[in-house]
């Protein structure tokens, strides 16, 4: 029986989630509306961390591995029916933000990072790269920093980044970060439970 790490009736019970919330942006500061969309990233954040998990027990291969995220990502890139002009806006920058976090995994899969120049470093550069409109380039230090936060490695305070694409990216890296402090069951499950289908 082949493992699934995440499934497409996984992805669109959390799109019927959203649908069910109503958001509106103007709602925003009530940390309950916006609630479902931290929680979403963190299912699929975990998800892929329990796929890295299995290669590091060496129970996938790193082909495998990458085929898996590539999986995952395809899923969450489908495209679907609006579900309102503010949650779209909502689900678009959440995968921005889950673009980082498979780049980062498929990144530490194959070992292809920078391990020498400081974080802070990548993350400022990354700033100054989507400044003068180079995307591909702030996304790909900024994938750098994701690979070397799942090694385990601290990310840096950064403090408030106005709102841009890096911003959006680095709240992908957060979840990851925030998933490593947090409960690691994940590494130890062997995927023979059946795992619940979101929230």
């Amino acid at each position: 029986m082949k493992e699934e790490f995440y499934t497409e009736k996984r992805w669109l019970n959390w799109m019927n989630k959203v649908k069910d919330s109503n958001f509106r942006l103007s709602e925003a500061e009530d940390k309950n509306s916006g609630a479902v969309f931290i929680y979403i990233m963190d299912d699929v954040v975990l998800a892929c961390l329990k796929v890295i998990a299995r290669v590091e027990k060496e129970i996938l291969t790193p082909e495998e591995a990458m085929a898996e995220i590539a999986t995952i990502r395809s899923i969450v890139f489908a495209e679907h029916e609006s579900l309102g002009e503010d949650a779209d806006l909502m689900i678009e920058s959440l995968k921005t933000s889950l673009a980082a976090v498979f780049v980062s995994s498929q990144r530490y899969i194959t070992g292809s990072f920078d391990r020498e120049s400081s974080m802070d470093e990548l993350i400022v550069a990354a700033i100054e790269a989507e400044k003068k409109e180079n995307l591909d380039l702030a996304f790909d230090l900024l994938s750098q920093v994701g690979a070397r936060v799942i090694g385990g490695e601290s990310l840096p305070e950064t403090g408030d980044i106005p709102y841009c694409m890096t911003a959006e990216l680095m709240d992908g890296i957060d979840a990851i970060s925030a998933a490593m402090l947090g409960d690691d069951s994940y590494k130890d499950d062997d995927g023979s439970e059946d795992a619940g289908e979101g929230e």
